[in-house]
């Protein structure tokens, strides 16, 4: 009786899960630990305003975070990411602004566009054989090249297109509950996350995103598709990146070409902080999750306390460093 490569990756799945359980209680104990220490600090920390305002900024790297998630479970990387979400906004720009169509083309428009960069990413690495950090990076300066070509240079705002700002900055909860204003932006996030963590989880491509990271050579060796499977996870985390641009693009209400370099950076330190792996094989959407809440309130905290800008970027900078360092240890010591 023959064993299936996803038969087999099973208990593996279930020992990643239980590694990364560990890691998800110390960036949640983390979280903890700022918002106190920022709440002692300032009192205008805890105010329901400036919560809003940091669940908010969340919204956006928590959707990034969920798409970097899926493409570093595979031992990949995704540095395109921020670019590829204004990219989708830019698009979805051209679709409600200049052609003038109905609102759910649009969004129609960004998730597919998203998917569709993610194909070609996933391609790129899967078919060509170029690593991962190259050729996302050469598909981040094409759609930054891109972007600014279809917008003319010109943020491309979305004043004509009724109910488009209330994507993200509408709240459909503070309707019913005024004291709980929360944006719907929030509601997208945790609505990508469930059903991310569920394919992750629960379906073969989830369980073939783990195989992929934890030995590639093992699953091709297995008669499996390999890249296929690589290609259609790039494509998922993709549409993803979509939902994200149409987040930022309806929360600004318009298209900022010039907009998107450093998200992706930020997205890559909230998913290792949150547990996941960079050498691939483990992760999970809750740790991303986690992750981008600490560096959405480690950035409003320093704000609210009135650091410069140029000091917050520093503090992230090390940040990323510090989460790669940790990534590391934890490496050694499983090995």
């Amino acid at each position: 009786m023959t064993t299936s490569p996803l038969d087999a990756s099973q208990p593996v799945v279930s020992r990643i899960i239980a590694a990364v359980a560990h890691q998800r209680v110390l960036a949640f104990a983390s979280l903890v630990v700022l918002l106190i220490g920022f709440s002692i600090a300032s009192p205008n920390f805890m105010q329901t305003s400036n919560m809003i305002a940091i669940l908010q900024a969340t919204s956006v790297n928590g959707v990034l975070a969920i798409a970097v998630t899926l493409v570093i479970i595979t031992g990949g990387i995704d540095l395109s990411v921020g670019t590829m979400m204004t990219f989708c906004a830019v698009i979805t720009g051209v679709v409600l602004t200049y052609a003038g169509l109905p609102l759910f083309l649009g969004v129609i428009a960004a998730v597919l566009t998203g998917a569709l960069c993610g194909l070609c990413s996933g391609s790129f690495v899967a078919k060509m054989a170029i690593p991962p950090f190259i050729a996302t990076l050469g598909m981040m300066l094409i759609l930054k090249g891109l972007s600014l070509v279809i917008s003319g240079t010109r943020p491309i705002y979305f004043n004509d297109t009724p109910g488009f700002s209330e994507i993200s900055r509408g709240s459909l909860i503070g309707e019913v509950f005024p004291a709980l204003p929360i944006p719907n932006g929030v509601l997208i996030l945790f609505l990508v996350a469930g059903v991310a963590a569920y394919i992750l989880n629960r379906t073969v491509l989830g369980r073939y995103c783990f195989a992929l990271g934890s030995n590639e050579e093992s699953v091709r060796l297995s008669g499996v598709n390999t890249d296929r499977w690589k290609i259609a996870i790039y494509a998922l985390s993709g549409a993803i990146v979509g939902i994200a641009g149409l987040l930022i693009a309806s929360r600004l209400n318009s298209a900022q070409p010039a907009l998107g370099l450093g998200y992706e950076l930020e997205a890559i330190a909230a998913v290792v902080i949150g547990g996941t792996s960079l050498s691939g094989g483990r992760g999970s959407i809750l740790g991303s999750l986690i992750g981008a809440l600490i560096m959405a309130v480690l950035t409003n905290g320093l704000r609210v306390l009135s650091v410069a800008q140029e000091w917050q970027t520093v503090v992230t900078g090390a940040i990323i460093i510090l989460a790669v360092y940790a990534d590391m240890m934890r490496r050694k010591k499983g090995s």
